[in-house]
């Protein structure tokens, strides 16, 4: 069965209402063997892409996932790109900032993460938590020290959706192109992978308090994340709403995802010049 990415994806002047959006879709594979071999034929793809895209060395690609809790990120990122030339991939995390870190803007600490040209730059949260999480708990506003005159909950957040969107326009005119996945996984869902996690003692380590206590502002998270996608999807840097329930699934959607990214730049190997076909003799005549 083909996978329409455009299905998942986020118009820009959509209005999101994630009531509505499913967490779980008809699969796209009949069993688990044909599951296995559909990504394993994406991923053997998206490889070949990714070095050609290497080769040309021109744009670059910044891949950022978001999503509640077990949501499925790190499966996602590890199946997906697994198979890909780790020098054009860099994967990074993001989690509670530094001091450091907080003495700068919101989108300082993600920057120095950008991809060159001809690399893949994939952030496992991002500066997007600064008008999730932060929002759904505004008393972190306070440890970074913002004058008062912006701490105006009126204005904050779509002060923040503005600059977001101006940075990714920044990007996509410099040659960073930016693909942007929310896991749109179900309260339920999450509360059976939890139990998953407590009963297996190779992932009860990652269990905290605050996956628990999290589950409390499922609400909120919701409406910060449909106000975010909302006002941050745009043509040049759009979300896409991946359902998770079914993490296989949303593996194979993913990678569909970049494979279309990837497919519609038509990308080519660099046409060797008469000078440069002279370079390469001159090499051969050395060996």
């Amino acid at each position: 069965m083909k996978i329409d990415s455009n299905v998942f994806r986020v118009g820009p002047r959509a209005k999101v209402d994630l009531t509505e959006r499913p967490t779980i879709v008809e699969p796209f594979f009949e069993s688990e063997r044909q599951y296995k071999k559909i990504l394993k034929n994406h991923v053997k793809e998206l490889s070949s892409l990714q070095r050609l895209h290497y080769a040309t060395n021109h744009g670059a690609l910044l891949l950022i996932f978001q999503g509640m809790d077990t949501a499925g990120k790190d499966g996602a990122i590890r199946h997906v790109m697994t198979g890909i030339n780790p020098q054009g991939v860099k994967v990074w995390t993001f989690k509670e900032p530094s001091t450091e870190e907080l003495r700068h803007d919101f989108l300082w600490r993600t920057t120095s993460r950008l991809p060159e040209r001809g690399q893949i730059a994939i952030y496992n949260r991002s500066y997007y938590e600064e008008v999730l999480i932060v929002r759904v708990h505004p008393k972190i506003l306070s440890k970074q020290e913002l004058p008062d005159e912006l701490l105006d909950k009126k204005t904050i957040w779509t002060d923040r959706y503005r600059s977001i969107a101006n940075f990714e326009e920044h990007l996509h005119r410099n040659g960073t192109h930016v693909i942007k996945i929310f896991l749109h996984l179900s309260k339920d869902e999450q509360a059976k992978r939890l139990r998953e996690r407590i009963d297996s003692p190779e992932k009860n380590w990652k269990v905290t308090d605050s996956d628990f206590s999290e589950r409390d502002f499922w609400k909120s998270y919701m409406q910060a994340y449909e106000d975010c996608l909302n006002s941050t999807s745009t043509e040049h840097s759009p979300w896409f709403i991946v359902p998770a329930d079914n993490k296989e699934n949303a593996r194979l959607i993913i990678s569909q995802v970049l494979l279309d990214w990837f497919e519609g730049f038509n990308l080519e190997y660099p046409k060797t010049t008469k000078i440069r076909r002279q370079e390469l003799a001159s090499f051969r005549s050395k060996l």
